[in-house]
């Protein structure tokens, strides 16, 4: 979906048609979850603060979010793409992968299908979608946004390889403003660069990562489209409204983070080994820290000791303006794990 959140706003607030509006917090320590096109002119992106947004738009209007309503309009996108095929693997509320090889309207062009799409979910909800269309999911991704909003590109196999030699390297999927930073430092710049390093090369410059461009600059993805992906990790974080300088905040809000991590827990019926403390500071540097077990467990007074425990690994010295716990390498348990309740015929 083009700039969703925003999208909905303008939709269905006309005073703020092709106006620069950023929906989010104003706050001093408010971030903006999306903007408009409007505001994306003036440099204005999701995630940045929002008192930096205001110095690059000072007209920017702020509104706040209305999450309901957004998972409303979400629902009905999914709908739409469900007649088409029932397999869809969304990544978030605007955005999904949808392999269409073989669909329910037996058509034969994947470029047909995606127009069809995006007129189904105009008729519908007053809202634009661009799409990219290709032959395995990371250049389906790259694809789609070349022609944003409101369009559509392809990539045809003929024409991958070619492609992705000429893209830029902060075009890349996956590579962010560091990577590609780096990248450029190295005299990376485009596909083409890239792919003149041996996957050894890149894995020692980039870690695991490095296994993952080679790859991908060569058009490897073989990736299936999963409808029914496994959650990965159960997690809460929390951004303060005042930064958190000593020791005692940051254990007092670890602890109200693991009571509120518990009931999601319980929720999904899950057991972790692995628990992680995210840490923000005050220059939004994120550090994440692990720990590993040899079993598994649900239990919230060991997950709190464990996160209290990375926490003094290395005690921050900045400001924290966030601080997350999460769970992960999952085991989803049974009702014969769980144990469940007998119905006794007296």
């Amino acid at each position: 979906m083009d700039a969703f959140y925003a999208s909905v706003e303008q939709r269905d607030f006309p005073e703020l048609r092709g106006k620069a509006i950023a929906v989010g917090s104003a706050s001093g320590r408010g971030v903006v979850a999306t903007c408009s096109y409007e505001a994306r002119k003036y440099g204005v992106r999701s995630a940045m603060p929002s008192q930096t947004a205001i110095k690059k738009c000072p007209h920017l209007i702020f509104v706040d979010s209305r999450f309901g309503v957004y998972k409303e309009v979400s629902t009905k996108i999914r709908e739409v793409f469900h007649r088409y095929t029932d397999l869809v693997e969304p990544l978030s509320m605007d955005e999904a992968y949808l392999d269409v090889s073989e669909n329910k309207m037996q058509m034969r062009s994947a470029t047909l299908i995606a127009e069809q799409i995006r007129k189904d979910i105009l008729a519908e909800t007053q809202l634009t979608a661009s799409a990219g269309i290709s032959y395995n999911k990371f250049l389906a991704k790259v694809a789609s946004d070349m022609n944003k909003p409101n369009g559509q590109f392809v990539i045809t196999p003929k024409e991958g390889i070619a492609f992705l030699e000429e893209l830029p390297i902060e075009k890349f999927h996956g590579i962010g403003k560091v990577t590609a930073s780096k990248m450029k430092a190295m005299n990376i710049h485009r596909g083409a660069d890239l792919k003149t390093s041996s996957e050894i090369d890149l894995i020692l410059k980039f870690g695991k990562a490095g296994r993952y461009y080679f790859r991908i600059v060569r058009g490897d993805d073989q990736r299936p489209v999963r409808p029914n992906q496994v959650r990965k990790s159960i997690g809460i974080e929390n951004t303060f409204s005042e930064d958190l300088t000593s020791e005692a905040q940051m254990k007092d809000e670890i602890s109200r983070l693991v009571t509120g991590l518990s009931p999601r827990i319980d929720r999904s019926k899950a057991k972790g080994r692995t628990i992680t403390l995210k840490l923000k500071d005050s220059d939004f540097n994120t550090n994440t820290r692990s720990r590993s077990l040899a079993y598994f467990t649900e239990n919230a007074v060991e997950i709190q000791q464990i996160a209290y425990e990375l926490l003094m690994q290395d005690l921050p010295s900045e400001p924290i303006r966030l601080l997350g716990v999460s769970l992960s390498n999952l085991h989803f348990m049974s009702d014969e794990e769980l144990g469940y309740q007998l119905m006794i015929d007296f």
